[in-house]
């Protein structure tokens, strides 16, 4: 018997409506702890025993969370309250309705804008550089759950580069184009990447890499070299990767991998007013990170953030 105008409403169809984790999904699996790309790890809904009758309190359960959701995922539905004592009618758009709510779960709450932005650490070099400069940072979820729900409700970890210019001239600008720039704000999301900057050459292009889509070695996500004359060899580039798989991980690590392969002359004795003592050597560079999270705003039970944040490696 299906769930239609006319029929009796069983146990079995709500229990599924609650707690499938199959397609279609019950509100448990997305909304609750759930697993991959679904789970916003907010309370779950008990089911009813079979042969019992569905009360209207299990039916408000249901349809406030489901309002809930829907408010912070910004998608309209249909999901209405009962007394108890009401012949429950059937809700039309009820499986239509948890199927949209599922999809945008799926999709990391793309229309989210109950958000905070919040500095979770930054890392300068200890001194300018000719060569390489590295630098990594983590944030750290309080569990698997929290860190999934983080992305899959609109979270981001955003990616903000940067370089302390005014110390040695040409590259100043090179890296400050490269970064500032062209970087501008690397948004890590569910399945995907942005970066709010334009220009220089795009050397290497994941941004179709999210949360969902790293491992537990570093997938480039980012790689930008410099269109100035003289310094096409120098580059940025922006790394990620977790502690252990999607289904386990609890750190997210960002590396930013600055390099300086072009030389200048160097400038001792004689110099003029404003010329670099050592025009070769390249900026201290700077990663800082910043976390756009899924706050209480709109329906959530709580917000959604990360726990603790560090500095990995930094040279030089």
């Amino acid at each position: 018997m299906a769930y239609s105008a006319g029929d009796t409403i069983l146990d079995d169809e709500y229990n599924a409506f609650v707690a499938s984790s199959s397609d279609p999904f019950g509100y448990n699996h997305f909304a609750g702890a759930g697993s991959g790309e679904y789970g916003l790890n907010q309370s779950s809904i008990s089911t009813v025993s079979a042969g019992d009758a569905v009360a209207a309190s299990s039916w408000n359960s249901l349809f406030t969370g489901m309002d809930n959701i829907a408010n912070h995922l910004n998608r309209s539905i249909t999901a209405s309250s009962v007394s108890a004592g009401d012949t429950i009618a059937i809700r039309s758009a009820l499986i239509s309705d948890l199927a949209n709510l599922a999809g945008d779960v799926a999709a990391g709450g793309l229309n989210v804008t109950a958000l905070d932005t919040t500095a979770v650490g930054s890392s300068t070099n200890s001194a300018t550089f000719n060569g390489t400069s590295t630098i990594e940072r983590s944030v750290t979820f309080a569990n698997n759950n929290t860190m999934r729900a983080f992305f899959n409700g609109g979270g981001k970890i955003r990616v903000d580069p940067s370089c302390i210019t005014g110390i040695d001239g040409d590259k100043d600008t090179v890296f400050n184009d490269l970064t500032v720039t062209a970087i501008g704000n690397l948004d890590i999301k569910a399945h995907a990447s942005t970066r709010s900057g334009s220009g220089e050459t795009l050397t290497t292009n994941g941004l179709a890499n999210g949360f969902h889509d790293l491992g537990t070695g570093y997938t480039v996500i980012l790689k930008l070299t410099s269109d100035n004359t003289h310094y096409t060899s120098n580059t940025v580039e922006i790394s990620a990767k977790l502690n252990a798989a999607v289904s386990s991980a609890t750190v997210l690590t960002v590396k930013m991998v600055s390099t300086d392969a072009a030389d200048d002359d160097t400038f001792t004795a004689g110099n003029t007013a404003g010329t670099p003592a050592n025009p070769n050597e390249a900026p201290r560079m700077t990663l800082a990170l910043i976390e756009v999270s899924p706050n209480d705003t709109q329906g959530l039970a709580a917000d959604i953030k990360t726990a603790s944040n560090a500095e990995v490696s930094n040279s030089p």
